[in-house]
């Protein structure tokens, strides 16, 4: 991709999208540089909406969602914001967007897609009830905010990161909460079962009924709110329905231009190191791409988290400059609930070995390591800033301790981090 492209053009207005326009700005970026967002505000901070946003209700109204850069930043640095405004084309042979708003076509040299992903709304009756909601933008928080004064009771769909963050805030807000998974534990896609026994239990004991193997067949109309329909039990009634069932890649727009996507249930845009896609003059980063991981044997994978957004937004940026600068970076998440904070350095899918640190109880800090072959692919660590820190020094390292050094507490963390570069030496 040449370094002179004049007009770069960014679809979507999330993280992704902020630090592609920061790390453009930082590489002293002169050229034009347009962001689309179809949401009438700049990019804010997307963790907080399932967390301490749904208990912001004052008397003064909503809360002001906040920036991740101020308003002077984009006017000052010359990046021109379309909000409230939706792409609806692709048009790349011309190399234009048609769009929903003004202008209705718009040129660029260089087109980077930041669309994000879209909260899964099963194929369920009754599914787009006005009182059931998804938590994907400020817009949708707010109106399940604006439901909390004259409620008492919600049903919470999935026990995810969403789900269970969600549950939390809304406990805490006073709310009588009842958790639906229709799998056998929580966070099932993402840790193990030590660690959804900790959480099991966390919110049980801060009064939230879990319900596994509860499978939603629909939800009906009842006056001032919901019956949910279940496959294996008695019908349950709620005064709204939160919904926390998981993500897919926003890539229809991707799709309908013609651009390699992967097939489900993965979905993403496909792109190289550098995020480009098969097309010379589109990149794509964030949640709506998919690309290999090299810690990860190159296998293509699709994150959500912010620090991927934020990654692979720098990666873009040096591409479009000119530079480009693949880089081979560790998944991370974090998730807060309740007083607890979980932090997960790397991906644990396919390990064959999980050492305990640690012991999982109520006020304490453990971690838990995931090996293959005793290889370190991950670390779930819980109240546990330093497990995690020493994670993020050796997975991307690849280098891995003895385990049964992890096990013993009383072994230092630098000490670990020792046994495992002599380990390698």
């Amino acid at each position: 991709m040449a370094a002179t492209a004049e007009r770069v053009v960014v679809v979507g207005a999330g993280h992704a999208a902020a630090q592609l326009c920061a790390s453009l700005v930082a590489s002293s970026w002169t050229n034009h540089l347009t962001m689309i967002g179809d949401e009438p505000i700049l990019p804010y901070h997307r963790p907080p909406l399932s967390k301490a946003r749904l208990q912001c209700v004052t008397s003064d109204g909503e809360p002001t969602e906040q920036l991740i850069r101020p308003e002077t930043f984009y006017r000052e640095h010359g990046v021109r914001h379309l909000a409230g405004v939706k792409v609806t084309a692709i048009d790349r042979a011309a190399r234009q967007l048609i769009l929903s708003g003004e202008p209705r076509i718009l040129d660029y040299d260089t087109l980077v897609l930041a669309t994000g992903s879209l909260h899964l709304r099963p194929p369920l009756p009754g599914i787009d009830h006005e009182r059931v909601h998804t938590l994907r933008t400020a817009a949708e928080a707010a109106s399940v905010r604006r439901r909390l004064s004259g409620a008492r009771s919600v049903a919470v769909i999935g026990a995810g990161f969403i789900g269970l963050e969600a549950s939390a805030s809304l406990r805490q807000a006073g709310l009588e909460v009842t958790v639906l998974e229709r799998g056998e534990r929580p966070l099932a896609r993402v840790t193990s079962p030590v660690v959804s026994e900790f959480f099991t239990g966390l919110h049980r004991g801060h009064g939230v009924e879990l319900r596994f193997g509860a499978g939603v067949t629909a939800i009906h109309d009842r006056p001032d709110g919901v019956r949910v329909e279940l496959a294996d039990s008695a019908p349950l009634d709620a005064d709204l329905v939160v919904l926390g069932a998981g993500g897919i890649a926003n890539d229809a727009l991707a799709r309908a231009a013609g651009l390699a996507v992967s097939d489900p249930p993965s979905g993403g845009v496909l792109v190289d190191a550098c995020q480009r896609t098969d097309d010379p003059h589109v990149l794509a980063i964030g949640d709506c791409c998919n690309r290999a991981n090299e810690l990860y044997g190159g296998h293509r994978m699709r994150l959500e988290s912010v620090q991927n957004a934020n990654d692979q937004a720098k990666v873009a940026a040096a591409t479009i400059a000119g530079l480009p600068r693949p880089a081979a970076v560790m998944p991370w998440f974090w998730s807060d609930q309740y007083d607890v904070k979980l932090q997960i350095a790397g991906l644990s899918a396919g390990y064959d070995r999980c050492v305990l640190r640690g012991r999982p109880e109520p006020g304490t800090a453990f971690s838990v390591w995931y090996f293959r072959d005793r290889r370190l692919l991950a670390v779930d660590a819980v109240n546990d800033p330093r497990a995690y820190a020493l994670a993020g020094k050796l997975i991307p390292r690849r280098l891995s301790p003895d385990p049964a050094l992890v096990a013993d507490t009383a072994v230092a963390p630098r000490d670990l981090l020792r046994s495992a570069e002599e380990n390698v030496a």
